[in-house]
């Protein structure tokens, strides 16, 4: 699992951006957190922890859960 802080959610849109501990930005849908974290508000500079998955558009951040 990634490391990294949630750079920007719109929560109207139900989707953001995760900066990764390695400054790569990756786009996360709400459909894309884990269960544990859905149904929270995700914030900018939150911690989170993810795994990364590729598609025909790039990378995207899945399975994301909320670090305390």
């Amino acid at each position: 699992m990634q490391t990294g802080v949630v750079k920007m959610w719109d929560t109207q849109k139900s989707f953001g951006f995760i900066v990764t501990d390695d400054g790569d930005d990756l786009f996360v849908n709400v459909s894309d957190l884990h269960p544990s974290a859905r149904g929270k508000r995700l914030v900018e500079g939150q911690k989170v922890k993810f795994d990364i998955r590729s598609d025909m558009k790039g990378d995207k951040a899945v399975n994301v859960r909320l670090l305390i």
